[in-house]
């Protein structure tokens, strides 16, 4: 399995980073499998960086094999979505960022990213017309809307397949919205799609 996510793909989440580009192409990373937190295991704030953020995030599993997939048949190529968080140190995201150096310590170390139960799309609106959400602590803290995708989920994995050969169970992050923030020890995070609770993890 491989983990291919997705940067800077709501303009309002770009903001808050200092960012107004409005890409062209959707902007790629990848997660080595030691990056999934498993079902109900907790995440670990490391000791490597001050600052970690949660990012909520629509993720796809990949459901047959493909390569130089058209856009229109992507949505051949999944069936179901969920909702996941990908981790990021952020001082260290900025650090290096200011330096033009790669993001993979920042955004692709150990335990960076939980996956939610997955929902066949049978079950969902349209797949441009998805809505999601985290709560911290029973509080809201990040809403999206697939609708506000610069890029969209079928147009990411026909790019994503230029460049790699999709297979079988493979995970594509697709972007997270505005509102991400920084973790603290003894929170609990639950993440929905379409008011199903799918994702639920404590930070220790």
């Amino acid at each position: 399995m491989k983990i291919l996510a997705v940067g800077m793909n709501y303009a309002e989440h770009n903001k808050e980073l200092n960012n107004t580009l409005l890409l062209k192409e959707p902007v790629l990373f990848s997660k080595p499998e030691t990056a999934v937190i498993r079902e109900n295991k907790p995440f670990f704030i490391p000791d490597f960086a001050q600052r970690f953020d949660y990012e909520a995030e629509i993720v796809v599993k990949i459901c047959r094999l493909g390569k130089n997939i058209s856009e229109r048949f992507a949505h051949r190529y999944y069936e179901e979505l969920t909702v996941g968080i990908d981790f990021t140190a952020r001082d260290l995201q900025e650090k290096l960022r200011a330096e033009g150096l790669p993001w993979e310590i920042c955004k692709s170390f150990d335990y960076s990213a939980a996956i939610g139960k997955f929902v066949n799309k049978s079950e969902l609106p349209p797949v441009n017309d998805i809505h999601f959400n985290l709560e911290i602590d029973g509080k809201d803290v990040q809403k999206g809307w697939t609708g506000d995708m610069l890029h969209s989920i079928d147009k990411i994995i026909a790019y994503a397949s230029q460049f790699f050969t999709l297979k079988t169970g493979d995970i594509i992050f697709t972007g997270t919205p505005a509102g991400t923030g920084p973790v603290c020890e003894n929170q609990h995070l639950t993440g929905y799609i379409e008011g199903r609770k799918v994702l639920e993890l404590r930070i220790k």
